[in-house]
């Protein structure tokens, strides 16, 4: 299973659970057609998903069999996940549980360092690559990311000298 979110509190008296979505959208929850809620580790609850609609920088789930407050309440603070199975990608498009902890090397083979966070931005993403002490930010764009190779576990970046001299500022 994948993570897919975090359940803040419960959301009105009917239920709803506002979340905080790892997803890039909430078409996601919606494709995947149910959830599972879990609060004690090994221990995730399936729901069906009725609805998930946006609120300020959080979502309201609304899940089947999820009608009271009191029962919402029962998972605040708990994590939501979906079925690995459930999830579809375009060809270029890799989740980020695939790309956390990948080694990172440049196009002459120099390995520059280990993906060790993802920061979302409005136009691209950027990975924080770290070895030792150094940490990198790598914009993930199609000038710098010249290859995910997922099953041979690296990411092939561009070796362009002023993204590694604006990175040692």
């Amino acid at each position: 299973m994948i993570l897919i979110g975090k359940v803040l509190r419960p959301h009105g008296v009917k239920g709803l659970l506002k979340i905080i979505s790892y997803a890039e959208s909430a078409d996601t929850f919606l494709k995947a057609g149910e959830v599972f809620l879990e609060t004690d580790p090994g221990k995730p609850v399936k729901y069906e998903v009725i609805s998930i609609t946006p609120s300020k920088k959080f979502f309201l789930l609304h899940l089947q069999g999820l009608d009271s407050m009191e029962t919402a309440e029962s998972y605040r603070g708990g994590t939501v996940y979906i079925e690995r199975s459930k999830l579809s990608r375009k060809g270029d498009e890799y989740f980020w549980y695939e790309l956390l902890g990948l080694p990172v090397f440049t196009e002459t083979g120099k390995r520059v360092g280990t993906i060790r966070r993802i920061v979302p931005g409005l136009g691209h993403d950027i990975y924080v690559v770290k070895e030792g002490e150094k940490e990198l930010m790598i914009p993930a764009v199609h000038e710098v990311i010249k290859k995910v190779d997922i099953e041979n576990e690296k990411l092939v970046i561009t070796q362009m000298q002023d993204l590694f001299d604006l990175n040692e500022v």
